[in-house]
C-alpha cells in the first residue's frame, strides 16, 4: 500500500543495485541502491514506479496518482490500449444512439416531401444500450476516483463534473423508462457530449483556452455589434418608404423594419446576399451602390478577418500556456522516475551528505525502458544514447537530457538493398534506384491521365452503349503493363522490405495490383472488348462500370507525384498531421454540432411541411403554414430546400453544416422565422458566430501554424529528407520552441506536492 518503503521508510544506502551517491570530487563512491533488508518486492515497486511515471511523461499525463503495487497494476491496466479504446469505443456507441432514437434518421433521404416513415426502436433497445454505457462510465469514474485519491477528486472539476452528468442521465433514463418512452424531451441527449470532452485531455485543455479566450472575443464580437447597428439605422434613414411604390423595392423587400434590415446587413456581412441586396437600389442610383461597398469593406474584409487575427493571438496566447503545463508534466514525470530509481525508499528522515551527486545505473535504467509502453525508435534511441555512459551511471541532468529524444523527429532508415553477383540485375538495380525513373514514371502517369481526359471530352455527349472501348482498353492495358513492370523492377532493386519501406511505393503498388485485377476480371468476362460486345450488360458489373472504374484508379494513382514535389508533399502532411494531431479541435466542434443539433430538433421538430403533407397537420396550424408558404425567387419552397430540417439528427447536422459554410444560409433563417417566430433568428445567428466566426477562424489559424512549423522545419531538407522524416506535429511540439524549461526549483516543489509520493532532499 501507500505506506511502503518509497513513502516514509528511510534507508541504508549500501548496494549498487538501483544507483550511486558521489561527492563532488569523484574520490569517493557510495551505493544509493535500497538497503540489504528491502526484499524483493520493494525492489519491483520502484521500477513499476518509474514505468508509470515514464508513460505518464510521455503522454503528458499528470503523475498525481496512487503509486502502490495494487494501484500501479491497476492504473496501467486503465490506461492499456484496449481499456482506451473500449471507452471511446463506449462514448462514440453512446453518441451514436441520437441517430436511431425518437426522431430516427433512419430512412434514406431527409426530404419531407418524400421521406417514409423512419423505423423506431421498441422501447427499451436503446434503453438498455445506454445504460449499459451507462455502467461503464460509472466503473470510470470509480477508478479514476480511486486512483487520484479523495483530496485530488474534491479538486477537481472535470470528475466532478463527470459524476453529476452521470447521476442526471440516470435519473433521466429511469423517467423514460418509466413513461414507456414517450417523454417529449430526453435531457441526457444534450449532455452526452460530455463524455466526449472529459476523457481528452487535450480537448480540455482547448475548451479552458477558449473559456479564457471569450472576454477578448466578446469584445470585437460587440465592435462588430456597433457597426451593424450603426449601419442598420443608416440604411433606414437612407431607404425609406416612398410615395412612389416603383422606387420602394429595396425598402420592402431588405429595410422595411429593424429585425429585417438587421438580418439583411448582418447576412451581408458574411456576402451570402450580396449583390442581390444593393439591386433594388442601385437599379434606381448607382450612388447608393457606396453605402454597401463600405458596409462590406469595413466590416467583411477589415473587422471579420480583424477578429481572425485576434481571436487566433489570444487563442495561441493561452494555448502556449496550456502547452508549458504539458512540458511541465513531462518533465516532472522523467524527474520522478529518476528518484524513484536514484534514491528508492527515501522518506522524510533521509539526509545526504552536502556536495553529494544522485545517479542511476545504466542496466537499471535499461531493464525499465523494457517495460516501458511507447514507440520502438524512441525506445531504441533513448537506451543506445544511455549506453554512451562509460562509468555506468547516469546523474539527474543527464537522465532528463536523454528523454529530449521524444521532442526530436524520427528519421526513418529504409532497409539495406539486397546484394545481386550478376551484373544484369546490379545493371538493372542503379536504373531503379536512379531519380530519372521516379521522374519517367510520374511523367507516364500524367500521360495516362491526359489520355483519360481526352477520352471523357470527346465521349462526354455519349451514352454508354453509343461508346467505343476497344481503344480505351488498349491504352488502359499499355500503361497497366508499364506500372507492373516499373512495380517489378523496383522490387527487384529494393528488395520486399526496401520496396515496402515507402509509403510512395506501397500506394502505387496496390494501386498497380488492384488495377491489374479489374483488368483481368474485364478479359474473362468479356474476352477482348469489339463493336459486338454488349456493353450495359446486366451482369453484377458493366464493361461501361468496370471501365470507369479502372480509369478513376488510374486518376487517383496520379497523386504518387506529391511526396516529389517539396511543397505539395509539405501540404499534404500537413492535412494529415491534422487529422491525427489536431483531433481535439475537431472534437469540441463536434460537441458544439451535437449540441445545437439536439436544441434545434427540441425548437423546430416539424416547424416546415412540404404543401403536400399539410393534410397530416391540424386546422388550426395550416392557417399559420399557408400564410407563410411563398413561391418567391431564392426562397426556401422555391429552391426546393426540403432536405434541409431539423426532423432527426442526422438532417439536422447537415443543415447547421449549411450555414456553417453560409451560403445562402438567410434562405433557412428567413424559412424559419416565417414558420414559427422571429426569435429563431436568434438560435441560427449564435450557431454562426459560434461556429463560423469563432471555431472555423480558429481551425484556420491553427492550418497556419501547423504549416508554418512543418515548412520551417522542412525548409533546410531535399525531398527524399521529408519524405524519410515521420514529423510528430503534436500541438506540443508545434509551440515548443516558445515554451521555457522548468527550473529545477519549479520540478522539486511540485514533487513535494504529489499526494502520494513523499519524498525529501
Amino acid at each position: 500500500m501507500e505506506e511502503e518503503p518509497l513513502l516514509t521508510g528511510s534507508v541504508n544506502r549500501d548496494s549498487g543495485d538501483y544507483g550511486s551517491h558521489d561527492n563532488g570530487d569523484g574520490d569517493s563512491l557510495r551505493s544509493t541502491g535500497p538497503s540489504h533488508s528491502a526484499n524483493e518486492e520493494d525492489a519491483e515497486l520502484y521500477i513499476q514506479q518509474a514505468v508509470v511515471f515514464i508513460e505518464d511523461a510521455i503522454q503528458y499525463r499528470s503523475i498525481n496518482h496512487r503509486v502502490d503495487t495494487g494501484s500501479i497494476r491497476l492504473y496501467r491496466w486503465y490506461y492499456s490500449s484496449i481499456c482506451q479504446w473500449g471507452l471511446g469505443f463506449t462514448i462514440a456507441v453512446v453518441l451514436a444512439l441520437a441517430f436511431i432514437e425518437r426522431p430516427s434518421s433512419l430512412t434514406y433521404t431527409s426530404d419531407i416531401r418524400y421521406k417514409p416513415e423512419a423505423w423506431e426502436p421498441p422501447c427499451g433497445m436503446t434503453e438498455a444500450i445506454e445504460m449499459v454505457c451507462l455502467c461503464i462510465f460509472i466503473l470510470d469514474v470509480t477508478v479514476k476516483s480511486y486512483l487520484i485519491g479523495w483530496d485530488e477528486f474534491r479538486m477537481n472539476k472535470w470528475l466532478i463534473g463527470y459524476t453529476i452528468v452521470i447521476t442526471t442521465s440516470v435519473i433521466d433514463w429511469v423517467l423514460s423508462v418509466s413513461m414507456m418512452c414517450n417523454e417529449s424531451l430526453r435531457v441526457r441527449r444534450l449532455i452526452r457530449p460530455f463524455f466526449l470532452l472529459q476523457n481528452s485531455s487535450l480537448m480540455k485543455k482547448t475548451l479552458k483556452c477558449i473559456k479564457r479566450t471569450l472576454p477578448e472575443i466578446a469584445s470585437v464580437i460587440l465592435l462588430l455589434a456597433m457597426h451593424l447597428c450603426l449601419f442598420t439605422m443608416i440604411g433606414m434613414l437612407i431607404f425609406v418608404k416612398s410615395d412612389d411604390p416603383k422606387r420602394n423595392g429595396e425598402w420592402e423587400t431588405y429595410f422595411k423594419n429593424m429585425p429585417k434590415a438587421l438580418s439583411s446587413l448582418l447576412v451581408l456581412l458574411t456576402t451570402a446576399n450580396n449583390p442581390d441586396v444593393m439591386i433594388p437600389a442601385y437599379s434606381l442610383n448607382r450612388g447608393y451602390s457606396i453605402f454597401f461597398i463600405i458596409f462590406s469593406v469595413f466590416g467583411t474584409y477589415l473587422l471579420m478577418n480583424l477578429m481572425t487575427a485576434i481571436i487566433y493571438n489570444q487563442f495561441r496566447g493561452y494555448l502556449l500556456m496550456s502547452v508549458q503545463t504539458s512540458i511541465m508534466r513531462r518533465r516532472l514525470g522523467i524527474r520522478a522516475a529518476f528518484e524513484v530509481l536514484c534514491c528508492p525508499g527515501r522518506g522524510h528522515t533521509s539526509s545526504h551528505a552536502e556536495g553529494h551527486v544522485e545517479r542511476v545505473a545504466v542496466r537499471m535504467l535499461l531493464l525499465v525502458m523494457g517495460r516501458v509502453h511507447m514507440k520502438s525508435y524512441y525506445r531504441s534511441a533513448i537506451i543506445k544514447a544511455s549506453q554512451q555512459f562509460s562509468d555506468g551511471y547516469i546523474n539527474g541532468e543527464a537522465f532528463q537530457n536523454l528523454f529530449f529524444e521524444l521532442d526530436k523527429d524520427f528519421l526513418k532508415e529504409h532497409p539495406p538493398k539486397p546484394q545481386y553477383s550478376f551484373s544484369l540485375l546490379q545493371h538493372i538495380q542503379r536504373i531503379y534506384n536512379h531519380y530519372t525513373i521516379t521522374v519517367l514514371g510520374n511523367v507516364v502517369a500524367l500521360v495516362n491521365v491526359l489520355c483519360i481526359c481526352t477520352i471523357l471530352v470527346l465521349d462526354s455527349e455519349k451514352s454508354a452503349s453509343e461508346r467505343d472501348y476497344y481503344y480505351v482498353e488498349i491504352i488502359n492495358c499499355v500503361f497497366i503493363l508499364y506500372y507492373l513492370i516499373e512495380m517489378s523492377m523496383k522490387i527487384l532493386a529494393f528488395g520486399w522490405r526496401g520496396y515496402l519501406s515507402y509509403r510512395n511505393n506501397i500506394f502505387d503498388g496496390f494501386l498497380t495490383v488492384l488495377l491489374l485485377t479489374i483488368q483481368i476480371a474485364i478479359f474473362i468476362t468479356y474476352k477482348i472488348p469489339d463493336t459486338k460486345v454488349d456493353l450495359v450488360s446486366q451482369r453484377m458489373l458493366s464493361l461501361w462500370e468496370m471501365v470507369r472504374l479502372v480509369n478513376m484508379l488510374i486518376v487517383f494513382r496520379f497523386l504518387r507525384i506529391i511526396p516529389e514535389i517539396k511543397l505539395m508533399a509539405v501540404v499534404a502532411s500537413t492535412l494529415v498531421d491534422l487529422v491525427k494531431n489536431l483531433r481535439a479541435f475537431a472534437g469540441i466542434l463536434l460537441v458544439v454540432y451535437y449540441v445545437y443539433a439536439v436544441l434545434g430538433i427540441w425548437l423546430f421538430q416539424g416547424a416546415i411541411t412540404a404543401p403536400t403533407n399539410m393534410s397530416a397537420i391540424s386546422n388550426s396550424s395550416l392557417e399559420n403554414i399557408t400564410k407563410a408558404f411563398t413561391m418567391d425567387c431564392g426562397s426556401f419552397e422555391q429552391l426546393e430546400y426540403w432536405p434541409n430540417n431539423f426532423d432527426d439528427f442526422a438532417s439536422s447536422l447537415v443543415l447547421l453544416y449549411n450555414i456553417m459554410v453560409v451560403n445562402n444560409w438567410h434562405v433557412f433563417t428567413d424559412a424559419y422565422t416565417r414558420y414559427t417566430t422571429e426569435w429563431s433568428l436568434v438560435y441560427f445567428v449564435a450557431w454562426w458566430v459560434t461556429s463560423s466566426v469563432m471555431w472555423v477562424n480558429l481551425f484556420v489559424a491553427l492550418i497556419l501554424e501547423n504549416f508554418t512549423y512543418k515548412w520551417d522545419r522542412s525548409n533546410s531538407l531535399s525531398v527524399s529528407e521529408v519524405e524519410r522524416i515521420a514529423y510528430q506535429s503534436t500541438v506540443q511540439l508545434m509551440f515548443r520552441e516558445q515554451v521555457q524549461e522548468p527550473t529545477e526549483g519549479e520540478i522539486r516543489a511540485m514533487l513535494q506536492q504529489h499526494p502520494h509520493l513523499h519524498l525529501a532532499w
